[in-house]
């Protein structure tokens, strides 16, 4: 019997169905008794690194090749110990390297602004420092002793006795010739002085006035001469206390020098091999001698500010250790997690003190740059990015090689203040940034120092293959893993099922996980469940009573969804069949969980110029990706059935209540079976749900999420009641992917729940419509009966329909 439109097409029964997938394809069982353990005590810790060969060998050729930027960026996905490998890692490496120099700062006498840095051996910079101490200690306890021996005092009363004799003798000298021109030299209380005298008595005022004119002539004379031997004299007074001062001062220098010499001498012995230190020592002594008297006992004050204790200008004589690794043997490994400008440079700290900020060389403080110099430094690629200057203050240290220590302010030029200049330090490490791929990518897309910088890229993996070897290594890692966390050691039951949650945590079951973050989490809260229950050992029951705990915590919105469906808020048909409708499925994922559910989506045709109407891209809901599926689809049905003839149709495509945005092409199966049915009217059984992306040439593609796809579409057909007609179409290239839940498992081995695996679209619309689908023939025709004669047929129908109506059109008449 024929339609319009052609033969009606023959149709099977779901007994004519071809096989769904055996339960042994649905998820790879991992069995315990491949392991040679009953439980994780007896297993060693899995040496070293485990999966991640590429990115170890890279970050070892980084770390061991010379030259500028063989620095190393280290991506992968969040979760995967990146840390703790790299850190590991570096532990190893760094036993291989010597340890890291001491950095001291030390006073420049000459000029105090620029502190003075100084390289050392480790552990000689607290050597030098306690040194210094006791020299300081010991010289204000010598120095005043000195000053105060007998014989000192002495040799200062020699010096000064013989001061005042020479002026004696140069005051009795003008005395005698005042008295030979018959005056007399008096000390006044405004000093000295020249009067005459008569009979060896001075000689009054009015005495004077009534000498005659001559005499009273000769003795102004007399006096005036006399008055400028005097003031010679006083004129050569300075020079003589300058001499005198000088005596005194060569005089404390050399007492000084009876105190300090032995002190210094053996410090300059101490540390004869480091030339910069013995002219440090040179200047000690020298400033040691000039400013001996601050050494001299005198009433102390001490300040504390800021914590900080100061005992005057004797800190001039300290020794700043900024890094010591007196305790190391092996080069530093530092990890900085709050990367700014300070903690990556190091500050000059200030206090206040008498309303005035104040600091000096003892107050620089070093950053993670200086305690990792002569090794390794490990940041986060993110922290230091958001961090304000401190990427721009990492590339430039590194392109100088050398730590500059500035405060925001002077690397900005926005303060005027007046601080310390320290004396930069050569810079010799290895920094390796931490971080996402994205970051990666990024940095090499827009900074153009980057790869200069940073030339090794150490790209961890996300998976691992399955193997028997990396399944026993996986069990290894699992054991090193629970003892580093201290919980109860896993029984080889509860080993597997972590195993086989790992594929699943991949949507693999070829692969396992390397997001180890994960992994310890299940491990932990594993844990918690066994010894709620008095376990003595971890079993499968409690870490599948972790795993429905965590998704217990997380499925609210799962839950509220699959209710509206069940309560028909949202339409989901799961029985009967309707034409141009079908189940579509999508995932949903909030936060960090992931669900599947079904969407309906539903086509309609009729005459048109071929076009498709997609109503989620012209209502700006669907994503470029999906669009891209549409348009594909488009191309596919054009190719096949309007290969030499013009589309004829019209068509539109909807999500029906999707009221966010659609994305993704997974779903361009279901719509070009939806479109197929349409077009042949034949309709599709609503028991089935499909899943999968299609080319221009029909294939079904991979796509994602299919075991929360499939879980989706099965939980609410379980929920109404499984029947045993009630299927998911998946493509045949995620097989490999399927590990799902045990109870769909069951259900499929019931014989309850069915789940196919397609790689046509002609597979697909057989299944779904019970329709064979029919190829051309010798002549390029499909068989009558099949699904594409039928739709070849109405494509037909509606050409020459549309042909009919545009004739009609243009002579002004309606068709019949």
């Amino acid at each position: 019997m024929e339609s319009e439109f052609g033969s009606h097409p023959k149709r099977f029964g779901l007994d004519q169905l071809p096989a769904p997938l055996d339960t042994s394809k649905l998820r790879s069982h991992c069995d315990p008794e491949q392991f040679t353990f009953e439980t994780t005590a007896e297993l060693a810790d899995l040496d070293g690194t485990f999966g991640q060969a590429r990115a170890l060998a890279a970050l070892e050729f980084a770390m061991r090749m010379g030259g500028d930027g063989y620095n190393t960026y280290v991506l992968g996905r969040t979760g995967s110990h990146k840390h703790r490998l790299v850190q590991d890692y570096l532990k190893l490496e760094s036993a291989n390297r010597a340890p890291a120099s001491d950095w001291c700062y030390i006073n420049n006498f000459k000029d105090a602004r620029k502190p003075l840095a100084i390289k050392l051996p480790a552990g000689h910079g607290i050597a030098l420092r306690d040194d210094m101490a006791n020299l300081v200690a010991e010289l204000r306890e010598s120095v005043p002793a000195t000053f105060e021996s007998e014989h000192y005092r002495n040799r200062v009363a020699e010096i000064n006795q013989e001061f005042e004799d020479r002026h004696k003798a140069a005051l009795k000298e003008l005395q005698e010739a005042a008295e030979a021109e018959g005056m007399s030299l008096v000390q006044t209380p405004h000093g000295f002085a020249i009067a005459p005298t008569r009979d060896g008595k001075l000689l009054k005022d009015e005495e004077f006035d009534k000498l005659p004119e001559k005499k009273k002539t000769l003795a102004i004379e007399a006096i005036e001469r006399m008055t400028e031997q005097l003031r010679k004299h006083f004129q050569e007074l300075p020079g003589w206390q300058k001499i005198h001062r000088e005596r005194v001062k060569e005089l404390n220098r050399e007492f000084t020098e009876m105190a300090v010499g032995r002190l210094i001498d053996q410090l300059e012995k101490k540390y004869r091999e480091f030339p910069e230190i013995n002219e440090y020592l040179i200047a000690v002594r020298q400033d040691v001698l000039e400013n001996a008297a601050d050494f001299q006992p005198r009433q102390e004050q001490e300040y504390e500010l800021a914590g900080i204790k100061t005992d005057g200008s004797l800190s001039r004589y300290e020794v700043n250790v900024m890094v010591e690794h007196s305790q190391r043997t092996e080069a530093p490994v530092v990890y900085e997690n709050n990367p700014s400008v300070q903690n990556l440079l190091g500050i000059v700290e200030h206090v206040q003190q008498f309303g005035a900020l104040t600091t000096d060389f003892t107050m620089i403080r070093a950053g993670a740059l200086h305690r990792a110099n002569g090794g390794y430094l490990i940041l986060d690629a993110d922290r230091i990015l958001t961090e304000p200057y401190a990427w721009s203050a990492l590339k430039r240290t590194l392109f100088s090689k050398e730590i500059k220590i500035e405060s925001l302010g002077q690397m900005l030029s926005i303060v005027s203040t007046v601080s310390l200049e320290p004396q930069p330090i050569p810079l010799d490490l290895k920094v390796i940034l931490i971080g996402k791929r994205r970051i990666y990518y990024l940095l090499c897309e827009l900074d153009s120092d980057f790869e200069d910088l940073f030339k090794v890229a150490a790209d961890f993996e996300d998976v691992l293959d399955r193997s028997s070897e990396n399944t026993q290594s996986y069990a290894q890692l699992i054991a090193t893993l629970a003892r580093r966390e201290g919980v109860l050691a896993v029984s080889k039951a509860a080993m597997a099922r972590i195993i086989e949650h790992s594929a699943r945590l991949v949507a693999d079951s070829e692969k396992l996980t390397t997001k180890m973050r994960d992994v310890s989490d299940l491990l932990r809260e594993a844990d918690y469940w066994a010894r709620q229950r008095s376990a003595e050992v971890i079993s499968d029951i409690h870490v599948q009573e972790a795993i429905d705990a965590q998704i217990k915590r997380l499925d609210r919105v799962r839950t509220r969804v699959h209710e509206e469906v069940l309560r028909n808020s949202i339409l989901i048909d799961t029985e009967g069949a309707e034409i141009g409708q079908i189940n579509g499925l999508s995932v949903l994922k909030v936060g960090s969980f992931m669900f599947g559910q079904p969407s309906r989506i539903t086509a309609t045709v009729r005459i048109g110029d071929g076009k498709i109407i997609d109503i989620e891209r012209e209502t700006e809901l669907g994503g470029p990706i999906h669009s891209k599926g549409v348009l594909i689809v488009s191309s596919y049905l054009a190719s096949r059935y309007a290969g030499e003839t013009p589309m004829s149709f019209g068509a539109s495509l909807v999500f029906e209540q999707s009221y966010g945005g659609v994305e993704g092409d997974s779903a361009s199966v279901a719509e070009t079976c939806a479109l197929l049915s349409a077009l042949a009217r034949l309709p599709i059984r609503q028991t089935f749900a499909v899943t999968g992306s299609v080319n221009q040439h029909g294939k079904v593609q991979v796509i994602g999420g299919v075991n929360e796809k499939i879980e989706g579409f099965f939980d609410i057909c379980a929920a109404r009641g499984l029947s045993g007609e009630h299927a998911v179409l998946i493509p045949k290239d995620n097989v490999k992917h399927l590990m799902l839940r045990q109870d769909v498992v069951d259900a499929v081995a019931a014989g309850s729940f069915r789940i196919f695996a397609i790689d046509h679209i002609d597979e697909a619309i057989e299944l779904l419509t019970g329709t064979v689908a029919g190829q051309r023939d010798a002549n390029g025709e499909f068989p009558p009966e099949s699904l594409n004669g039928a739709v070849n047929a109405r494509l037909q129908a509606l050409a020459k329909a549309r042909r009919a109506f545009g004739l009609t059109e243009r002579n002004g008449k309606v068709p019949d």
